[in-house]
């Protein structure tokens, strides 16, 4: 590993920032960097090296290695021995990979979410009515970084409110790896305004506590998703 990312390059990265609340530095990294790819700071083709990672978060180079390592694990960068990383697009096998475990997961949250009757439970659906009613406010006003931030906040109180934090941190990351293919709105040909429409199904079922039209819903949504993504990666 020590030969690994070791070579300075010319190009300049700007604007990345580490998030307040990661357990470790390593994760606050990766999070960086899939939040850089996201928001188009980081794209496919351009040579990254460590010491330039380091220094524009402010981080010792050993906990930027291992996030690039785990990064690379996931499929989101590739290690170029002895010149640093670069950001990977995904192909339309990766997009058909991504959503089949998308698939796997958010459409059981979202009957799971419905079927929960503790307290936590009526506070996650609440959560997800407020996250729907910012994606709705983004769309009608064409607000992009806004409707995005929404739209993750959909589906993560979704998983989280489901019970399962581990599976909303394996969809944020999957969700990373398809920014690659260009904004959603271009990548799939649909408006803000369309997009926001596929969720109001399935934030209406999850607020009637209907455990099996948000299942059914969420999955409609995902797949008709996955289905312009791939065409778009092929």
């Amino acid at each position: 590993m020590s030969n690994m990312l070791l070579v300075p390059t010319e190009s300049v990265l700007l604007g990345l920032q580490l998030p307040p609340d990661a357990p470790s530095l390593a994760d606050s990294v990766a999070a960086a960097v899939r939040d850089g790819v996201a928001r188009g700071l980081l794209v496919p083709g351009t040579t990254y090296s460590v010491y330039q990672l380091a220094d524009e978060l402010g981080v010792s180079r050993s906990p930027a290695r291992e996030a690039l390592l785990r990064l690379g694990e996931a499929g989101l960068v590739t290690i170029v021995r002895n010149r640093g990383f670069h950001v990977v697009r995904p192909t339309a096998h990766d997009v058909e990979e991504i959503f089949e475990v998308r698939l796997a997961l958010e459409p059981a949250a979202a009957r799971r979410l419905c079927e929960r009757g503790e307290d936590a439970a009526v506070a996650a659906v609440a959560a997800v009515g407020a996250a729907y009613h910012d994606l709705a406010v983004a769309a009608g006003c064409g607000d992009e970084p806004a409707f995005w931030r929404a739209d993750r906040a959909v589906h993560d109180r979704i998983l989280r409110g489901a019970g399962n934090a581990r599976a909303a941190v394996i969809v944020e990351r999957l969700r990373a790896a398809t920014v690659l293919l260009g904004a959603p709105t271009t990548a799939t040909g649909r408006s803000l305004l369309e997009i926001c429409a596929e969720h109001e199904p399935v934030v209406r079922a999850v607020l009637s506590r209907n455990g099996a039209a948000a299942e059914a819903a969420m999955r409609t949504h995902l797949t008709r998703t996955g289905a312009l993504l791939g065409e778009a990666a092929g």
